[in-house]
């Protein structure tokens, strides 16, 4: 049975980043973020759009317009400052997640489910956004972490994250009998028909989830948030400056397993500039339409 109809991906502005972000030299994060001098070219700030049967279900809600409109989004200060450091962002006018969607043909309203890779701003911008009916599914691990005392230091801004209305549910992925997924163990079943799988992949946060599509008719599909910011990178294992070293390889060596069990399996990060050609080339090849 064919339980998705469409996979798409839309793109809520571009950000630039620092070279060290996108794969790690081994420098400490603190010293290239304060010290260089480069930033990459701009990259799509990606959110997937995945039409279920019953329902609109994203990944991810991507960049809030308003942190380049209001001058008060971001902390101020010696913290204000990492972030400008971390970061830049172009967000054009009609780049919110209500009019991309409206240019696939949807409403905000259609949205049941948004699930968020994680906490970080560039991933929950469209959460104001989103009809009060939504679920939003989050790592448990990072839900927590939004409460803690210097939680702006490891990235998360409670305010644009403690939105009034939402419907938060955690998540605990939970041990399954699925050979198909191994060498994960534990997953949570989205949906509850199998076709979409939220699997952890810690590293870039500890809380970090992957979704897994599986649906007759489509290619197998791992959208992998930041877990990467290039898939041929996380084929060879390098992986980014942001995150704990030993856990982002740890997990990239999974997925990496997981994928070589599956050929053909398409990997789509947050921040691959090629993300978007390979949805495109994986749903042509399949015969798909788009």
């Amino acid at each position: 049975m064919r339980h998705i109809r469409r996979v798409s991906v839309i793109s809520t502005g571009t950000v630039r980043i620092r070279p060290e972000h996108v794969e790690t030299n081994g420098t400490p994060r603190l010293w290239w973020l304060t010290t260089s001098r480069r930033w990459t070219a701009p990259r799509p700030i990606n959110v997937y759009v995945i039409e279920h049967e019953d329902g609109l279900v994203l990944f991810d809600t991507g960049q809030d317009r308003r942190s380049v409109t209001d001058p008060s989004y971001f902390p101020g200060g010696a913290v204000g400052h990492l972030y400008r450091r971390l970061a830049a962002f172009d967000i054009p006018e009609t780049a919110t997640l209500s009019d991309q969607l409206h240019a696939l043909g949807y409403d905000i309203a259609d949205v049941r489910v948004a699930i968020l890779s994680h906490l970080h701003q560039d991933h929950i911008g469209g959460l104001r956004e989103l009809p009060r009916s939504a679920r939003v599914l989050v790592g448990s691990a990072d839900l927590a972490s939004v409460d803690k005392r210097f939680a702006v230091l490891d990235g998360l801004l409670r305010e644009h994250i403690r939105v009034p209305g939402v419907d938060w549910v955690a998540i605990d992925p939970a041990p399954i009998q699925d050979d198909a997924i191994a060498p994960f163990e534990r997953a949570h079943d989205v949906i509850g028909d199998g076709s979409l799988l939220l699997l952890p992949t810690p590293g870039h946060t500890s809380g970090s989830l992957s979704l897994l599509l599986r649906s007759d008719g489509l290619p197998t599909m791992l959208f992998v948030g930041d877990l990467t910011y290039d898939a041929e990178l996380l084929a060879a294992d390098r992986v980014p400056g942001v995150g704990t070293r030993k856990l982002l390889h740890e997990t990239t060596r999974r997925v990496n397993q997981l994928v070589s069990r599956h050929p053909g399996t398409v990997v789509l990060a947050a921040h691959d500039p090629a993300a978007a050609g390979l949805l495109e080339a994986a749903l042509t090849a399949e015969g798909t339409d788009r």
